[in-house]
């Protein structure tokens, strides 16, 4: 059969799909001749940075995957973890970034219906959503319509699809201006010997098209979201896709269903390159060609062509290859469900990709080489550089009491109740903390005790002041909010926000934090079993700062014994676990210096791995033996901010004694490993002796009570003034109406 073209292959054309001369020089020399038009769209969408991960895979390849808990690592739609009792814990981040600028409400909406299908695709029903979000500076005229448009799309699918938002981050900076991040994530719940997995077995098996109808929408979005933003953003609107919550809805219990008959041998949710990737990776992984009649493809639009079949991004579709005797009872299941479910292709023994389309034969590629023979790039990048240290006469000074008012109601470090109370937390029933606190838990439904606790972290400037202490930080910090609640951290997912790797000042903070991200995860014990890598994040060559999130769950045994961070009573008193000499010391790069003095130069602070397993370690057994009544990471504000937002959470007071050093440097450092902990008078002894033991610093800095926060000689500041400022920024800069501003 002849393979039909039906447009001229021109240098243009080439370079509109993303690809350099020496890449479809490789294409020419893969194949033997010129590609079709469709077949050029097929390689755009497998070669992109999206897909093929093509400047980073050198890097990701370091990172620590393995552990004792570990099921499936990197390379599946989600990692699966054990939890212990048969079950597993099946979860992922993703960036949705560039469609959420183009268009703020479908683009937020479809990446959160995108990674839940990443979860329910493996057999796993999703029990939990996070959101990692960063915007411009809030005086540019374009944030306050993303932050509107974006809240409001990813309340609008997660509450409309069933899934509680149990936490995440909203954070803002000018250098977020012309390219905002949307990083959801999702988990769900499934049993351990249950897993379904992408990898096609078997020839001449029929593959089945499931879900909704193909539309136009999205096409080419995997390749828009592997280039920056130029001037010409507005034109790529028409690749940003539609979604339908409640179609999801209903393609998470058709498939949950059909994994119950038997029927399904492998499945693939149709995310970024759509019916290109989904079919490749299946067959690819099983060393099995695939031959696809688009004809047989339901569509919602006429004619459409080829090559907008193969590269649409339309929602909730998945592709799955089928024991052909469950055929019929697989296919009544759809049919129940409101669903299209159509075979539209075999299985083949040739490992040729081939796609016809009207009778003409458009595309005939060999399917291993579409991936395994993507570009690998090894980028050139730069050395690390670490900014000289503050002159200890370098830390400007300011009234305690009124640094601290001023950056409890700031942009970046106020509630986000305006967000998250436009998020269902509650649905399912089984959400044990509301948003707000260190870390979102969820009780693992069937069990008495068992409850999931999950976290979302990083801090952009200190990533960007120093790469590799940045990401270790970034880890660190994940850690000791699952930590702060209870849990054993199991494992994480990550999600790497960057500029471009073709300027070697980029990729320095490329590798340096993954080698920063990769010596926490080994020293926590805390490995990557998924993730996301999302480049050429800026506009006209401004990059984003670095931003490489990372998402994390831990292990509740008995939820009954909890931490929260709100104060439980007056008259309790407050230690620092993990404390250094003087209380806090480390003021460079930290929120003090940038939104009270407008600093943001110095190092980035140390974190010592070695001494964050051994406080955490000690923090969560003094949890789990229920000798805490409170417990609060300290970090971003330092320990200001941190009783701050333990008095406001409680309604109860704190006076913290007076540092013997700087009180600046004391409240507001942001020294790593710390935890503010709270006792009652009869369990102080033996805390103190564990401590001891342990060898574990735990100075008693304070007492709770009253109705106000005291920070050592300064005035004190009521908790009902702490709580108007720390209310107040959301809903004053968004203006009182929560209806969205789509």
């Amino acid at each position: 059969m002849t393979i039909s073209n039906t447009r001229p292959i021109t240098p243009d054309l080439i370079a509109s799909h993303g690809l350099k001369p020496d890449e479809y020089e490789r294409i020419l020399n893969l194949i033997g001749r010129e590609p079709t038009f469709t077949e050029l769209g097929i390689f755009s969408a497998m070669w992109n940075e999206h897909c093929s991960y093509k400047s980073s895979k050198k890097w990701l390849r370091t990172l620590p995957t393995k552990g004792p808990r570990v099921i499936q690592g990197p390379g599946e739609n989600a990692g699966v973890v054990d939890i212990d009792d048969g079950d597993c814990v099946v979860f992922k981040m993703e960036s949705h970034n560039h469609p959420s600028y183009i268009e703020p409400y479908q683009g937020a909406a479809t990446g959160v219906g995108g990674i839940l299908r990443d979860v329910f695709t493996m057999g796993a029903r999703p029990i939990a959503a996070m959101n990692a979000l960063r915007f411009g500076s809030p005086d540019h005229p374009k944030t306050r319509h993303l932050v509107s448009g974006v809240v409001a799309g990813v309340g609008g699918y997660g509450n409309s699809f069933g899934v509680p938002t149990v936490g995440g981050e909203v954070e803002f900076d000018a250098r977020y201006n012309g390219n905002i991040l949307v990083n959801a994530f999702a988990a769900g719940l499934a049993k351990s010997d249950a897993i379904f997995y992408s990898k096609a077995e078997g020839v001449g098996l029929p593959v089945v098209y499931l879900g909704a109808k193909t539309g136009r929408d999205g096409v080419g979005g995997a390749t828009m979201a592997s280039a920056e933003f130029d001037e010409s953003i507005e034109e790529k609107r028409p690749t940003v896709q539609v979604g339908d919550p409640f179609t999801e809805k209903c393609l998470l219990e058709a498939c949950l269903e059909l994994m119950q008959t038997g029927a399904v041998i492998a499945i693939q949710d149709m995310g970024a390159a759509g019916l290109t990737c989904s079919a490749v990776e299946m067959g690819a992984k099983g060393d099995l060609g695939i031959e696809l009649d688009l004809d047989q493809v339901p569509v919602r639009e006429e004619r459409m062509t080829a090559y907008e079949m193969m590269l649409s991004e339309s929602q909730e579709r998945m592709l799955m290859v089928l024991r052909p005797e469950k055929e019929e009872e697989a296919k009544a299941i759809f049919v129940k469900w409101g669903l299209d479910f159509a075979i539209v292709g075999k299985t083949t023994d040739d490992l040729r990709f081939r796609i016809l389309h009207q009778g003409d034969e458009v595309a005939n590629l060999p399917i291993k080489e579409l991936g395994d023979e993507a570009p690998e790039y090894d980028r050139p990048w730069t050395p690390a550089k670490s900014p000289s240290p503050l002159a200890t006469n370098d830390i400007p000074q300011s009234d305690v009491a009124e640094a601290l008012l001023k950056l409890i109601g700031s942009a970046n470090n106020s509630s986000r109740r305006w967000v998250y109370e436009q998020y269902d937390t509650l649905i399912q029933g089984n959400s044990l903390q509301l948003p707000g606190g260190d870390a979102g838990v969820v009780r693992v439904e069937g069990h008495e005790t068992k409850a999931l606790a999950f976290s979302s972290d990083v801090t952009p400037r200190y990533v960007e002041a120093d790469p590799f202490e940045g990401g270790k930080q970034a880890v660190a910090e994940c850690w000791r909010n699952l930590t702060a609640t209870g849990a054993l951290p199991v494992a994480a997912t990550d999600n790497l926000n960057f500029g471009n790797p073709e300027r070697p000042e980029i990729m320095s903070q490329f590798v340096h934090a993954i080698k920063g991200i990769g010596e926490a995860c080994r020293a926590l014990d805390f490995p990557i079993v998924s993730g996301n890598v999302s480049l050429y994040n800026e506009t006209n060559g401004q990059a984003i700062l670095p931003t490489p999130t990372i998402g994390g769950v831990g292990l509740v045994k008995d939820w009954s014994k909890m931490a929260r961070i709100r104060f439980a009573a007056a008259e309790e008193t407050i230690l620092l676990a993990g404390a250094p000499e003087g209380l806090g010391s480390h003021i460079a790069q930290s929120v003090y210096m940038r939104d009270v003095h407008g600093r943001t130069d110095g190092p980035a602070p140390h974190v010592d791995l070695a001494h964050e397993r051994k406080v955490g370690d000690f923090v969560r057994d003094l949890i789990s033996d229920g000798l805490l009544t409170a417990v609060h990471d300290c970090s971003s504000g330092g320990l200001a901010l941190a009783v701050a937002e333990m008095a406001i959470a409680s309604g109860i007071g704190a006076t913290i004694a007076a540092p013997e050093n700087d009180p600046i440097a004391a409240f507001y450092g942001e020294d790593q490993g710390r935890y503010v902990v709270t006792v009652t008078a009869d369990k102080l002894d033996a805390v103190a002796a564990r401590a001891a033991v342990a060898g574990i610093d735990l100075p008693v800095i304070g007492k709770t009570g009253g109705g106000a926060v005291k920070l050592g000689d300064a005035k004190a500041v009521s908790v009902d003034e702490l709580r108007s400022a720390h209310e107040a920024w959301f809903p004053a800069y968004m203006g009182s109406d929560l209806a969205p501003d789509n």
